[in-house]
């Protein structure tokens, strides 16, 4: 009967510390989550500035495509779009409702690109360091940037990525509490087995072998719930907005799905290996006073 009731205590403690290692590791997921999200926020908001570039009239098509060609080769291009003095003509004719080709005897409107940058290139350095080479450029009028917009963008971004370290830190070592005590009280309750394999010679690595196999299996499936709450809190988001498709790709749910088990896992078996330490370091005497 005594034996009955250890073993139901034990399936108790060890149901017990697998939900307060879930319920960790969603926290874990959310903060990793929210972060691959911010991320994906800040490249697809530095992506869309455009630079506008304006053409001589007297281009040629050919000298117009090779222009493009030119552009399209370097480093920084993300995407590059071509608009026509017609076209742009008939876009400001459309944005004001008035035709200055009839008081002006012609559109003073010239044909552009619109360049987008890649992520790492829209910022105020790489703008000083391309930008005047294109402008110096002869089939080029001029070229036309909000280097004052974009300088604030990465400035607030900058701050936000700070604001998020700060949180992730935080929430880091409440996990690594949290985590640290639910092993450490799973370790203290086998305290007299561990005390009795020390007294017949049983050597330190195979006395934490269990512990920390039944630690790899707790942080394992600990992990694969956390995962299941997750994916379902991810996917519930995609089916209410449609456009959070945009920032939440698969590849910020593999990297949150992923990192979850790798963290959950780590801080387990860490975790359990230095409580067992700690026990298998006290005399007799002082596992029993713990």
């Amino acid at each position: 009967m005594r034996k009955r009731k250890q073993r139901a205590g034990g399936r108790l403690n060890s149901v017990t510390a697998v939900i307060s290692a879930t319920m960790v590791l969603v926290l874990v997921g959310t903060v990793v989550f929210f972060a691959a999200v911010a991320d994906n926020f800040s490249r697809s908001l530095r992506e869309n500035f455009a630079i506008e570039v304006m053409l001589n009239d007297s281009l040629t098509v050919q000298q117009t495509r090779a222009l493009q060609r030119q552009i399209e080769r370097q480093p920084y291009t993300k995407r590059l779009t071509y608009t026509s003095k017609e076209e742009a003509t008939r876009q400001q004719r459309e944005a004001l409702d008035t035709d200055p080709e009839e008081f002006l005897g012609g559109s003073p409107i010239p044909a552009s690109f619109e360049l987008f940058l890649k992520a790492d290139y829209a910022n105020g350095d790489s703008l000083s360091k391309f930008m005047p080479p294109i402008a110096k450029n002869p089939a080029v009028l001029d070229v036309v940037y909000p280097k004052d917009l974009l300088d604030n963008v990465n400035d607030n971004i900058g701050k936000v990525s700070l604001a998020l370290l700060v949180v992730a830190a935080l929430l880091g070592m409440v996990s690594i509490a949290l985590i640290n005590n639910t092993m450490r009280l799973s370790v203290a309750r086998r305290k007299h087995t561990i005390q009795t394999m020390k007294l017949v010679g049983a050597r330190w690595s195979f006395i934490r072998r269990p512990f920390l196999l039944q630690a790899f299996w707790m942080g394992l499936l600990s992990s694969l719930l956390a995962d299941g709450v997750l994916f379902a809190g991810m996917a519930a988001l995609l089916r209410w907005d449609a456009e959070a498709a945009a920032l939440v790709t698969p590849m910020v749910m593999g990297v949150t799905l992923v990192a979850v088990p790798v963290v959950g896992i780590l801080l387990t078996l860490t975790c359990a290996f230095f409580s067992v330490s700690k026990h298998l370091g006290m005399s007799r005497n002082e596992a029993y006073l713990y």
